[in-house]
């Protein structure tokens, strides 16, 4: 049983827990192809869809492994890859992916994280631990949050402990004081018991609890019943 006085700092996923992920990545992958149709038209006519440019990224990504967690460098990589076959000046992959990036933080909140985000602050610190790229400042959300580490700042990504010991490091909070609060299986729930924390698996849809060596954790399904349960 989870003890609220046990905890001493929180950290957060971000993508899929706080938000869904995949609108804003569609929404922004179309205002780089409109963008690509006016200053890139070659990689535009070579890529004429989201569903060519992402194909592209995919295969960057499985040529890159290197890049895999680093989703800002791998896309950057992958448009420019795309300009260096269609014949445009890679360069201007730098503009085409702050285009994609400032979208990208275009974010739908889900109707309960705002409500949530000010339970948690007033009462404990909160960290971001994320492996996206989404800027909790540019998004709006950056008051609720103390700090925020992904895989560009630490070098680390999900499911490695270490970017979960930065985070509570930056608060002088031990792991086992910590709560990790997030939506994957493996890289949340999984790895956050690695890492020495407490968590809770926010499992909106519902699903089985997928990973058979280890029992299933507490989990909500929505952070209006994690903050009910926190109270």
């Amino acid at each position: 049983m989870l003890d609220p006085s046990q905890i001493r700092a929180i950290t957060l996923d971000l993508d899929d827990t706080l938000w869904p992920i995949w609108p804003a990545i569609h929404r922004a992958e179309e205002v780089l192809l409109l963008w690509l149709k006016e200053h890139a038209a070659k990689t535009a006519a070579l890529f004429p869809t989201t569903e060519a440019l992402r194909s592209i990224r995919l295969q960057i990504e499985r040529e890159r492994p290197d890049l895999r967690h680093d989703l800002s460098a791998l896309r950057r990589e992958s448009i420019a890859e795309a300009m260096r076959r269609a014949g445009d000046d890679e360069r201007l992959a730098i503009p085409a992916f702050d285009i994609f990036f400032a979208q990208r933080q275009q974010v739908q909140l889900f109707d309960d994280s705002l409500p949530a985000l000010e339970f948690l602050a007033q009462r404990w610190p909160i960290v971001a631990v994320t492996n996206g790229n989404a800027d909790v400042q540019r998004i709006g959300i950056g008051q609720f949050f103390r700090d925020s580490f992904n895989v560009s700042r630490t070098g680390f990504a999900k499911p490695d402990i270490r970017i979960f010991h930065c985070a509570a490091q930056s608060l002088g909070v031990p792991s086992s004081a910590t709560l990790h609060i997030g939506d994957d299986a493996q890289l949340d729930v999984v790895a956050g018991r690695n890492a020495g924390m407490q968590v809770i698996w926010v499992n909106r849809e519902h699903r089985d609890w997928p990973v058979q060596d280890q029992a299933s954790p507490m989990m909500v399904s929505s952070l209006a019943q994690l903050c009910d349960l926190l109270r």
